[in-house]
């Protein structure tokens, strides 16, 4: 019994894993593979390089203003969609008229592909036409045809909001979850006890609320290292490699110029970081899961 079971565990496992190593597994390891090579993408005739492709990317201008956009893509894409999300759920979760229909129109966006995001943002920020441009227009009641997207002081931003605006309802939904989890009758022995709303909130919700804290800023952090295919919608990585970011530029380099080897290599550093940040974000979730239970 125990071999049959043994040999059906085998033969449905084969497939997915064998996919799984196919798309996953074999790309990752020739990632590593190519990153010591001058590889074009098509010659079968490329050099082993050692590490003169990780040696160039500290002298790589471009690469260091992705590295940067990155970092900021992060530290705002965690910021904005933890406190929309948060105070959406406590506005949501204070029984405001018309809840549920509030909560599935916030979590909507969240279900949309990013490409598709990305466009509807696109025509949102668009100059002449754009809703942001038409309101910001009724309001000062003057001409207004910004063009966010072609600047190079706001595209790396206007994407960022896109990208958050997508994302805050995952972090609503988790928010709402912890709350639920909050009793009753605590809140309404502090509301006797005299404390007002910001007091309940600030000393009693938010300090519960922290596993469910820990998880959304584990989860934009990972998601925001994914940001290719909406900046790639949106603009590129433009203007002037403004909005770049590591995952665009490793994506350039590999596509553009065909220099795959030194794309190999910034793949391999964007793993490693991603891997590393993966990794302190389970330990964080693991120390909260043993204070909380």
């Amino acid at each position: 019994m125990n071999q049959s079971n043994t040999f059906w565990r085998v033969a449905l496992l084969a497939l997915p894993l064998s996919v799984f190593a196919l798309i996953i597994i074999w790309p990752l390891l020739s990632s590593f593979y190519y990153g010591f090579t001058n590889w074009n993408g098509f010659s079968d005739n490329y050099d082993f390089v050692g590490f003169e492709n990780f040696g160039k990317l500290f002298s790589d201008r471009l690469f260091m203003s992705a590295a940067i956009n990155t970092i900021i893509w992060m530290a705002i894409a965690v910021v904005l969609p933890t406190v929309l999300g948060l105070s959406l759920a406590l506005l949501i979760d204070s029984h405001v008229p018309g809840g549920p229909i509030f909560k599935t129109i916030f979590y909507l966006p969240i279900c949309l592909s990013a490409v598709v995001v990305g466009q509807v943002w696109v025509w949102i920020y668009q100059p002449d036409w754009g809703l942001l441009n038409t309101i910001i227009e009724y309001v000062t009641n003057d001409r207004f045809n910004y063009a966010w997207l072609a600047k190079p002081d706001s595209a790396l931003y206007s994407v960022i909001v896109a990208w958050s605006w997508q994302a805050t309802g995952l972090s609503m939904v988790i928010y709402l979850a912890g709350l639920t989890a909050i009793p009753g009758d605590l809140l309404e022995v502090c509301e006797l006890e005299g404390a007002t709303t910001w007091q309940r909130i600030r000393h009693v919700i938010l300090p519960l609320l922290t596993p469910a804290t820990v998880v959304v800023v584990a989860l934009s952090v990972i998601n925001s290292l994914k940001g290719f295919d909406i900046l790639y919608i949106m603009t590129g990585g433009g203007p002037f490699n403004s909005s770049d970011m590591l995952a665009m530029h490793m994506y350039n380099e590999s596509f553009k110029k065909y220099l795959m080897g030194y794309g190999s290599a910034i793949s391999v550093v964007l793993f490693l970081v991603a891997l590393t940040i993966i990794r302190l974000c389970f330990k964080q979730l693991k120390k909260v899961d043993e204070i909380y239970g």
